[in-house]
């Protein structure tokens, strides 16, 4: 057989040909251009890495810095600087605080009282400490920090420092709080100083040394943490030791020029200074960019012979000789393809398109010897085993039409059944809600709020009224929607049990009552256990004489609040039906005249929502309950629900929600 081209042997000597054509000239224009470019390039180079680097610095630091401005410059915080022994300001201020460390990036605060020299610092890795740290006294050297930033005339300042009280190595943004002429404090918060330097050495290129300094040259960042000037934020005069730009330099004439850099920067905020000079022993290109934000300089030092070559003088001739190089490419690939694959093929599409068209017996062009040739031959097979085929599908689509159309119907005739069922469990479900039984003992005297998630719920809750007073409470069955309501059936026959074994005014024997039936009832021994059977429950026992009550919960909580204060008493840690028992305990408490007591349901505490989607939590649901807890019991479940759906917004229920809320005053303490 005598020896034949394919197509893809003729197609890559042609591109083949047609590169070496282009290459040639290309590399010799390269090679002339690239050590014209290489000063030019890296300067623009380094300054745009500069600005970069200003930006990412200044976003993270700035919102630090403002939020911790707020902080100090909180009435809150001054009224209790302002009398530190006062304990109703004192408790202000650390439950305001507590919201500002979580908004915190280091999720950290520290604050200072001038007048008693106490430290307080809390961060997200302890519960929050109402206790001083430690005292900052004058004659301490490690407290010169705050009594130079006290002195000093600047509202604020940034203190890259290691608190050796805290034994903490943060960027500290130090807010001074004054009251005219008279100091209040200082007050903040502090960034990781690891963290901070690891996201602003993380992204350097090769070559590049990227540093922060403050207008005298001190260093507050480096790769080598040990050129840092620790605490020269704060410090008035820096030590002759302290490690600054300056000391890193070659020659006191490198030094005046930047000493003039630095100054012609500061002058000219956003633009960036460029100087030579030999950075630790090595030609550097080094550049400068001032923050007046935060008082520091944002320095590049590139390694000029790592740095990345074009100059725009050669962006023309060079853009030129490339397309040049591209036509000849093209116009030589072009014509190799037109002769030998192109116009073959458009051949083979009209044959391939009368096939397409329904024309099965068209023929190819078989003739040929080559690839081309093959694929005709191929084609030609394979519009025979189309034609087949498509008989075949068309039969096979019918009868899968007949069986879809027979399926779809009996799953409509299923689904109407379930939904059917559904609303009868909803109305059995309903049916063993004492909702006429708060009525005619309670009246205006209780709110409910019952939101199941799905038709039926897992939550509900429970009334009784004896000649000794009233048992009322909520229940918070594990699961929700059938499972969930099916669960409350069986919960609402074991506590009716156990409430009349133990009697309506023990809760705490309700619950141990309710564990005890429960767990011999589901036999949860032999339960997997990915099954949850356990409940969340909270009771209330209210003597008719109105002035005590008796709590006892099970993972849930009683809040009590007259507006001005909020209270809350914890139930058990554990809810009913786990395996790791726990026994109840009783908690009587007086019944406050016009106090309103609410017991809920984890679903609205765990509702998503907001910008976030994080869940409304439990900062929030006190907030909203001490807000609205002097209205009238009708109007706080009404607007309750509004602040929920607005939180809420387009995200869907979670869980079941289940809010009771009731109040006796002295007047309203028997049954009208």
């Amino acid at each position: 057989m005598a020896y034949r081209w394919g197509l893809r042997g003729q197609s890559t000597l042609s591109l083949l040909l047609a590169c070496l054509l282009a290459l040639i000239p290309a590399l010799l224009i390269g090679w002339l251009a690239l050590d014209n470019v290489r000063h030019h390039f890296a300067t623009r180079y380094a300054e745009q890495y500069t600005l970069l680097h200003m930006q990412k610095i200044l976003t993270p630091v700035s919102r630090e810095l403002a939020l911790s401005r707020r902080f100090a410059d909180s009435v809150v915080t001054r009224e209790w600087l302002g009398e530190p022994d006062h304990a109703a300001r004192r408790d202000r201020f650390f439950r305001e605080a507590r919201g500002f460390r979580q908004q915190f990036s280091g999720d950290a605060y520290f604050i200072v009282n001038h007048e008693t020299g106490n430290y307080y610092y809390n961060d997200g890795l302890a519960p929050q400490s109402r206790l001083p740290r430690y005292r900052v006294v004058p004659d301490d050297p490690d407290n010169a920090w705050y009594f130079a930033t006290m002195a000093g005339g600047d509202g604020y300042n940034i203190n890259v420092n290691l608190d050796a009280k805290l034994e903490l190595a943060k960027v500290w943004f130090n807010v001074k709080i004054m009251d005219g002429d008279r100091p209040l404090g200082l007050a903040g918060g502090g960034l990781d100083l690891s963290r901070f330097l690891d996201d602003f050495m993380r992204s350097s290129a090769p070559g590049l040394t990227p540093l922060i300094i403050d207008a005298r040259g001190a260093i507050q960042a480096h790769p080598d943490r040990s050129q840092l000037a620790l605490s020269s934020g704060a410090l008035t005069d820096l030590n002759d030791d302290a490690p600054r730009l300056q000391a890193l330099l070659g020659n006191d004439a490198q030094r005046n020029r930047l000493e003039a850099s630095i100054a012609d920067v500061q002058r000219h905020p956003g633009t960036v200074v460029t100087l030579e000079a030999e950075l630790e022993g090595a030609p550097r290109l080094v550049t400068l960019g001032y923050i007046p934000e935060l008082k520091w300089l944002v320095v590049t030092a590139l390694d000029l012979k790592s740095a990345p070559l074009i100059d725009s003088r050669w962006l023309l001739p060079l853009a030129s000789a490339l397309l040049l190089v591209f036509l000849i490419l093209m116009a030589g690939f072009a014509y190799g393809i037109e002769r030998l694959v192109l116009a073959p093929l458009r051949r083979l599409q009209h044959s391939a398109q009368a096939i397409a068209s329904g024309d099965y017996d068209s023929r190819l062009p078989t003739e040929r010897r080559d690839e081309i040739g093959e694929l005709s031959r191929a084609f030609s097979h394979m519009a025979g085993q189309v034609q087949r085929h498509t008989r075949e599908l068309e039969e096979k689509v019918r009868r899968r039409t007949q069986a879809l159309e027979s399926s779809n119907a009996r799953m409509t005739a299923a689904r109407r059944q379930i939904d059917a069922s559904l609303e009868y469990a909803s109305i059995i479900q309903r049916a063993i809600l004492p909702d006429r039984q708060l009525a005619r003992h309670l009246a205006d005297r209780h709110a409910l709020l019952w939101r199941p998630r799905d038709q039926v719920g897992g939550d509900f809750y429970i009334f009784h009224a004896t000649d000794g007073g009233y048992l009322m409470g909520v229940v918070d069955c594990a699961g929700h929607g059938v499972p969930g309501s099916l669960m409350t059936m069986l919960a609402r026959a074991i506590i009716d049990h156990a409430i009349l074994k133990v009697g309506a005014d023990d809760p705490a024997g309700i619950l141990n009552e309710t564990h005890r039936q429960s767990r011999e009832t589901l036999h949860h021994e032999s339960l997997p256990a990915s099954i949850a059977t356990n409940m969340d429950i909270g009771l209330v026992w209210i003597e008719r004489d109105g002035e005590q009550l008796t709590f006892a919960g099970a993972k849930m909580s009683l809040y009590a609040s007259d507006g001005e204060e909020l209270a809350i008493y914890p139930g058990g840690r554990r809810a009913l039906g786990q395996r790791r028992a726990m026994t109840y305990e009783n908690r009587t408490l007086p019944l406050h005249g016009h106090w309103t007591y609410s017991l809920c349901s984890d679903g609205f505490l765990d509702q998503a929502g907001g910008e976030h989607g994080f869940g409304f939590g439990n900062a929030r649901f006190e907030q909203m309950l001490k807000r609205h807890a002097t209205a009238p019991l009708d109007q706080q479940i009404a607007r309750y629900e509004a602040e929920l759906d607005a939180y809420r917004g387009q995200h869907p229920q979670r869980d079941d929600i289940t809010l009771l809320c009731f109040r006796f005053t002295p007047a309203a303490s028997a049954d009208t």
